[in-house]
């Protein structure tokens, strides 16, 4: 199972969003999560990588994979099992962050969102995967408990 992570850049309670994100990512892994699709912007993406780190140590067989909007040399895989590049040379760059959470979202299986109000750029995130019909685990979701 492949999940993904839609967030806000900022959020308000880093230590209860991260215990979240323990309770839901270690669920996930035990239904057979494996592979984690990561944007690597923003402090719940941030989130997310240190949790999913976390979980590696006890979980070994997950990945943690950084999917790029730019071809950068200089952003910091460290981390992350690999990465993705999607080449997005045809889009204007100011939609390549948008095109890549698209492909992120349509590669997975689940996609785990912090997305507290309905503009931007995690919401227009969110809007799409609800379109293509994923299975949605949204802040405050309790784990266990699947949701569409």
């Amino acid at each position: 199972m492949k999940i993904t992570f839609c967030g806000h850049g900022q959020v308000s309670d880093s230590v209860e969003i991260m215990d979240w994100l323990r309770a839901v990512t270690r669920d996930l892994i035990k239904r057979g999560g494996t592979t984690f699709y990561l944007g690597g912007y923003g402090e719940f993406d941030s989130l997310a990588a240190a949790v999913l780190r976390e979980q590696k140590k006890m979980y070994p067989q997950i990945e943690l994979i950084l999917v790029l909007p730019y071809l950068n040399a200089s952003r910091d895989a460290w981390g992350y099992d690999g990465t993705i590049y999607l080449p997005l040379e045809s889009s204007p760059p100011r939609f390549a962050i948008s095109k890549r959470n698209q492909w992120m979202v349509d590669a997975s299986d689940v996609v785990v969102a912090y997305v507290l109000h309905n503009w931007g750029g995690a919401a227009a995130t969110l809007q799409y995967a609800k379109r293509k019909k994923k299975e949605i685990l949204s802040y405050p979701h309790k784990p266990g408990k699947k949701i569409s």
